[in-house]
């Protein structure tokens, strides 16, 4: 008989057994899940342009990398910080244009960065355009795992794993764009936006309320488990901090510090980026065989030393020690979020908002500025060594982390 979680020292929110419910065809289950990653692809295509852009934008506006910083720290913010507010409003309303109207706010003004005629203007667009990115990640990663509800690893791993593949795909997408047309024409670029809003439109149905799901955000199951629930924001925010400031200034640090052109580099960080995108889809479903504790621990410490290779060898020593650390690295990415949405299954959309968004615009929001000041004052390569050790200071956190069992509630499975 297995024992209480209060038993074992732990509180968890509360959930009442599952009233009846007409079992959900395959065929259905898969056409939403396929529907919400092409989705959640071409969204997490245009969230990583800046750091393709970011090399033409510094030359052209004469930006310092504080203000390349300020530029990144901001597309945080509205992209990411931004999300539990989404989350709470798609818990409560559950309106179709969370996930269907925001890749194409996102594709216009990302891809009308070229246009912009000075630093404010920049400011403005990528605020914009964070507004999309941010209103599709709650609804869309909440309905996603319910797709398939005994096998939420999976469906989280293919959702998650396909923005990780359009993250990837951006920064060449985006260089193509401006190598072919020029930086002032990148607003081509938002064409897909458009396609994919009208498909979503057209052929995603709106979100049903899900069994346990109150219509309205409710606090109290967030204080019964603040213990697991701030350790892994705390993993979460550690992870991004690498992952995202990697992504805004990895083209820069190959272009000035290497001396790779910007369409070389562009194709270096989507390697990283899709290295991480592997990384993502194995960790989902490793997780449903070892445990998500088990595979954020191992994530922690076994991404470090990867990193520190390419940070200290060059060559394709140093480009395989960057992938291998990217791939291991982003293990967690599906796994933080399952497991806290095991925590809290009846605020799905704020938990997602919560691990998914939050936790990544704080990270980038305080750490891509701070390390474009530091580039600024000893080099961008010093700042970047510095930050790959971050992963070890997650380590004692994620050894304090409950098992998958312990997460569970009465009544779940």
């Amino acid at each position: 008989m297995r024992r209480p979680p209060e038993a074992a020292g732990l509180e968890t929110a509360p959930r009442p057994p599952d009233p009846p419910a007409p079992a959900k065809a395959p065929a259905d289950a898969t056409r939403r899940l396929v529907l919400l990653s092409c989705g959640h692809f071409f969204i997490d295509v245009y969230s990583s342009a800046l750091g393709a852009l970011q090399p033409l934008l510094v030359d052209r506006h004469s930006l310092s990398l504080l203000q390349a910083g300020i530029l990144g720290g901001l597309l945080s913010f509205s992209s990411s910080v931004t999300q539990p507010f989404y989350g709470y409003l798609s818990d409560r309303l559950r309106y179709r244009a969370f996930t269907v109207a925001a890749p194409f706010i996102a594709g216009l003004f990302i891809s009308c960065l070229g246009l912009a005629p000075g630093f404010g203007s920049l400011l403005v667009l990528v605020l914009l355009g964070g507004v999309g990115i941010s209103s599709f990640h709650p609804q869309g990663t909440a309905h996603a795992a319910a797709t398939f509800p005994a096998r939420r690893g999976f469906a989280m791993a293919v959702f998650i794993t396909s923005g990780t593949i359009g993250l990837s795909f951006g920064p060449t997408y985006f260089s193509f764009f401006a190598r072919w047309l020029g930086l002032e024409k990148t607003y081509w670029a938002a064409l897909p936006a458009l396609l994919i809003t009208l498909v979503l439109w057209r052929e995603l149905p709106k979100p049903a309320a899900a069994p346990h799901q109150p219509g309205h955000f409710d606090l109290a199951p967030f204080r019964r488990v603040w213990k697991p629930m701030t350790l892994l924001y705390l993993l979460v925010v550690i992870r991004s901090v690498v992952q995202i400031v990697f992504a805004q200034f990895l083209v820069l640090y190959f272009h000035r510090e290497r001396g790779f052109s910007v369409p070389v580099a562009s194709y270096v960080l989507t390697l990283f980026l899709f290295s991480g995108a592997l990384g993502g889809f194995a960790g989902g479903n490793l997780a449903d065989r070892f445990g998500g504790k088990r595979i954020v621990v191992f994530s922690m410490i076994g991404s470090v030393p990867f990193l520190l290779l390419f940070m200290w060898t060059s060559g394709w020593i140093s480009l395989a020690g960057l992938l291998m650390g990217g791939l291991i690295l982003l293990f967690t990415v599906p796994v933080n979020v399952t497991m806290a949405q095991d925590l809290v299954p009846t605020q799905a959309g704020t938990v997602s908002a919560l691990m998914m968004g939050f936790a990544w615009g704080m990270a980038g929001l305080v750490w891509i500025p701070f390390v474009g000041w530091v580039g600024d004052q000893v080099g961008l390569e010093t700042a970047l060594r510095g930050v790959v050790l971050l992963p070890l200071l997650g380590v004692p956190l994620a050894i304090q982390l409950p098992t998958d069992r312990r997460l569970r509630g009465p009544g779940q499975s």
